[in-house]
């Protein structure tokens, strides 16, 4: 199937909009209900699709990557947030939890083993599930790559990436008193966790603004408040999950076991001017996976939808084929 064509941007790299050919809500226990579609041919190769956030849930663009005529496509909003329930709930809501998830979306899919596609926290917990499943894992593909250290964490939310933002840095420190500020993981906390709704929801917004501020490189300063319910749901999963470091064993968890994905074939598409998730993290895996392949993108930042890294993403599930 020919891609789009005559549209603007990142848009024009992808493949036309298509409809799910299945919706369901999934019962995961604990609760929780996981919203799961599918897209494409249902006799093709298995793709699963893993957002960011945590919290961010999927879109329909994310079904765009692949070619509907040859890919299975699957994507399903993680723990609390999207369209799964309960909304911005982090109650039994760990990397631990989702890793489950994903397997159980396998197990009640049919599927024996897929492709795993993940960005930015996506592709944290592409890595994680498949370290923990590689006999399921056929192939990763990742965008922006964020491994889960406080090193990155430092970066973003104690003031690395404010030293290029120093505007918006100011902008997403003003809420916390001065004496809260060393840690402004731990102040957000506060605040996203306390019972009062406005207050939350006020909160939530500043902390999402300044993540998508800083994602395409083409931002110049914040495009809008994020709708109030999403907001609420990517701040509060976010904070919990790095809060506890991502419920992962060490701070270096995923690099530790680099060795159980030696084998499974990898590409990795990194921004070279990522603000969120500098390369470095990027450079580090690529050289403990000797089985990946690095594609750096000259002039993009973190973005899904920025048109190198559409395009480098495009490229790479049509050379899969």
């Amino acid at each position: 199937m020919d891609k789009a064509s005559g549209q603007n941007g990142a848009a024009a790299l992808l493949y036309p909009r298509i409809d799910p050919f299945d919706q369901r809500m999934l019962a995961a226990g604990d609760g929780h209900r996981i919203y799961v579609e599918q897209c494409g041919n249902p006799d093709g190769v298995p793709v699963i699709v893993l957002h960011g956030g945590p919290g961010g849930g999927c879109s329909p663009s994310m079904r765009r990557y692949f070619d509907p005529a040859h890919y299975r496509i699957v994507l399903f909003d993680q723990r609390g947030c999207g369209r799964s329930r309960p909304h911005a709930s982090v109650e039994a809501n760990t990397t631990w939890h989702l890793v489950a998830d994903i397997e159980l979306i396998r197990e009640t899919l049919g599927i024996d083993e897929w492709i795993v596609f993940g960005g930015s926290w996506g592709a944290t917990l592409s890595l994680v599930y498949a370290e923990e499943h590689p006999e399921r894992t056929r192939a990763i593909v990742l965008r922006g790559v964020f491994l889960m250290m406080q090193s990155e964490l430092d970066w973003f939310y104690a003031g690395g990436a404010g030293r290029f933002w120093p505007d918006m840095w100011q902008r997403f420190v003003a809420p916390i008193p001065e004496e809260e500020r060393g840690d402004l993981i731990a102040a957000y906390h506060r605040r996203l966790f306390s019972g009062d709704m406005m207050s939350e929801t006020r909160h939530a917004r500043i902390w999402a603004s300044w993540e998508n501020t800083l994602a395409s490189i083409e931002s110049d300063g914040p495009g809008g408040d994020s709708p109030a319910d999403y907001a609420r749901a990517f701040a509060r999963l976010e904070n919990h999950y790095f809060t506890n470091g991502g419920f992962l064993e060490s701070d270096s968890h995923i690099l530790d076991r680099v060795d159980r994905i030696r084998d499974i074939p990898g590409h990795i598409v990194q921004g070279r001017y990522d603000m969120i998730c500098p390369p470095i993290s990027a450079h580090r895996l690529h050289k403990a996976w000797p089985s990946s392949r690095m594609h750096f993108v000259p002039r993009a930042g973190h973005a899904l939808s920025e048109p190198g890294i559409s395009a480098a993403l495009v490229q790479i599930m049509d050379a899969m084929r």
